[in-house]
């Protein structure tokens, strides 16, 4: 009798072990509670917005950047049944180092929304810097996981050339017309090409994350929150139902259009596939050291309830644009897909000074596959951006071998706006040489 209750003892205990350590790797920031994290922002000088983020053309003090920081850590907990996730690599890809100390990058993390600036050339890490601790960085450390926003527009279009060349789906042609839940809606006869270049023509009643009302924002409490909030199936079915596109088709920047793309894998693979590709391609590619995970929306599987918000660790987002990088230069069949959907590219032809215009950091001249191409100054190179409210970017060189990750909490046309030059442009054209 003793041995059997010493059996339950240390079986309940190392249940719960496993329990409290799964739930330490799933968060968002497993070594700082919330607790450390508020006891270091003065809350009295916080000021709070009626959005969920940081407004563009607002200048905050330091502790409201830092919670709103705090808020994309803590405010949605996440957990194994309310996001898709993917476990870290048994054999993590492990980075060697050839650190240069730049002044002028020190200097913009000390005076910007920069949470972590990453500078990787030929296999290694040259600039390596996060925000001074009298900023932002005693609020994180190496695993604690960031916020992708729209830099997770890039993640599905990735996924979607494995599925492609996994045999799920014959290719970027293909029509996602056998998807019952888009029929009788404006997608239901549209080509994969068409989504992932978002000229679907529906530039009439989207555009961004927002839904139009006569080609402005609709400004009913519930438009916008519909479109990331909530599955495919319901926004479709409210929005988008008994709807044409337009005739002309042009790029028209909205994140339906990415849902579309990742829920039409999702279908086409079923749940229990999926998660096999998603680990296929972090897991087993990528070579992950932390969890990542992107979002799940209330809703059955069938009814589209993937989300492209993706998180995960600073290192781990370098090591996802290396896996890119790596495919085109070894022209594996998703070099091929990425090879593709690059010459496939369209042009933007934003109106810059107009309500669809794009920030400064992120404003080039083509949008490929859900990549940004063809920066100002970099239009001999072949780089595929991937951008985020707030200004996060990565940028891939994929022919020269460098990648730029700029993780961040706030960007702006004023004071938060950085160096775009410097810390993007320059790197990529002239290599390390830039940072001497």
């Amino acid at each position: 009798m003793k041995k059997i209750l010493l059996v339950l003892i240390f079986s309940i205990f190392f249940t719960n072990l496993n329990a409290t350590e799964s739930a330490k790797l799933i968060s968002n920031s497993p070594n700082i509670s919330e607790e450390e994290v508020l006891q270091k922002i003065d809350i009295s000088k916080v000021k709070k917005y009626k959005s969920f983020h940081i407004p563009f053309k607002a200048n905050p003090n330091l502790s409201t950047l830092q919670y709103y920081f705090h808020r994309d850590l803590f405010k949605a907990k996440p957990s194994k049944f309310s996001r898709y996730f993917v476990e870290p690599s048994e054999t993590p890809h492990e980075f060697e180092f050839e650190i240069i100390e730049d002044k002028s990058v020190k200097r913009q993390l000390k005076t910007k929304g920069i949470l972590s600036y990453l500078y990787f050339e030929d296999d290694k890490i040259i600039i390596d810097e996060v925000s001074p601790n009298d900023r932002l960085g005693q609020l994180f450390d190496d695993e604690t996981k960031f916020r992708s926003n729209s830099m997770g527009k890039s993640l599905p279009s990735y996924i979607l050339g494995h599925a492609i060349c996994d045999g799920y789906i014959d290719g970027v042609d293909s029509t996602i017309s056998d998807w019952k839940i888009v029929k009788d809606t404006l997608y239901e006869n549209h080509k994969l090409i068409d989504l992932l270049n978002m000229t679907s023509g529906d530039q009439k009643y989207v555009y961004d994350s927002h839904t139009l009302k006569g080609q402005e924002w609709n400004n009913q409490s519930h438009a916008n929150s519909d479109l990331d909030d909530n599955n495919v199936n319901r926004i479709l079915f409210k929005w988008f139902r008994n709807k044409e596109p337009s005739e002309k088709r042009y790029y028209n920047y909205n994140v339906l259009n990415t849902q579309l793309i990742f829920n039409y894998i999702l279908f086409k693979t079923g749940e229990e596939n999926f998660q096999k590709l998603l680990d296929k391609v972090f897991k087993e590619k990528v070579k992950i050291k932390d969890i990542v995970y992107f979002y799940k929306n209330k809703g059955p599987v069938s009814s589209g309830n993937a989300h492209n918000m993706f998180y995960a660790t600073r290192y781990d987002y370098l090591r996802i644009a290396k896996a890119i990088m790596d495919d085109y230069q070894k022209d594996t069949c998703v070099g091929k897909y990425l090879k593709e959907i690059y010459d496939r590219k369209v042009p933007k032809n934003v109106n810059q000074s107009g309500n669809r215009g794009e920030p400064i950091f992120n404003r080039t001249k083509y949008y490929g596959g859900q990549f940004h191409i063809g920066n100002p100054g970099l239009e001999k190179k072949v780089v595929f951006t991937m951008g985020g409210y707030g200004g996060k970017a990565i940028l891939i060189d994929v022919e020269d071998s460098r990648i730029v990750v700029v993780n961040t909490i706030h960007y702006n046309h004023d004071r938060f706006k950085y160096d775009h030059k410097k810390l993007l442009i320059n790197p990529i054209k002239h290599g390390k040489e830039s940072f001497k």
